[in-house]
């Protein structure tokens, strides 16, 4: 995935065939890194986002979301990854294109202990890890 060019869906993001994870911090999207590298994966299957980039994702991405974006639940999505990098948090985007994969990508993000993490299915985005009520709203 090209974090320059990310996969949009009515104007926001969308990677299907990827989970998205939030981590609480630096050092814990390190580790779920190693894990990774472990389970097989290499470093070409996933791409980083500091806190502020994902930041300047979301900024832009609400600003370009088309209205059909509301109708499901990505533009929900990129609310929550926004309050989420405010609050300092990274984010790994792993392409895991089959279930197999998807559920190693979610062992990982569960032993790294990730804030939060969706599988982007073609039609249905799963969460692996659901943003916690306090963390993914703003207060």
């Amino acid at each position: 995935m090209d974090k320059t060019n990310p996969p949009k869906a009515f104007g926001v993001f969308k990677p299907v065939g990827h989970t998205v994870i939030a981590f609480a911090s630096a050092a814990e999207l390190q580790a779920a890194v190693n894990l990774l590298t472990e389970a097989g994966f290499p470093a070409s299957s996933w791409v980083s986002y500091a806190p502020e980039e994902m930041k300047a994702q979301v900024d832009l991405q609400l600003q370009t979301a088309s209205p059909l974006a509301s109708l499901g639940y990505e533009l929900d999505l990129v609310n929550a990854h926004g309050v989420l990098a405010e609050q300092g948090c990274s984010f790994l985007v792993v392409h895991a294109p089959d279930e197999a994969q998807a559920e190693r990508v979610a062992a990982v993000a569960r032993a790294a202990k990730a804030v939060s993490a969706q599988h982007y299915g073609t039609f249905m985005i799963e969460d692996v890890i659901a943003p916690k009520a306090q963390d993914a709203a703003p207060t």
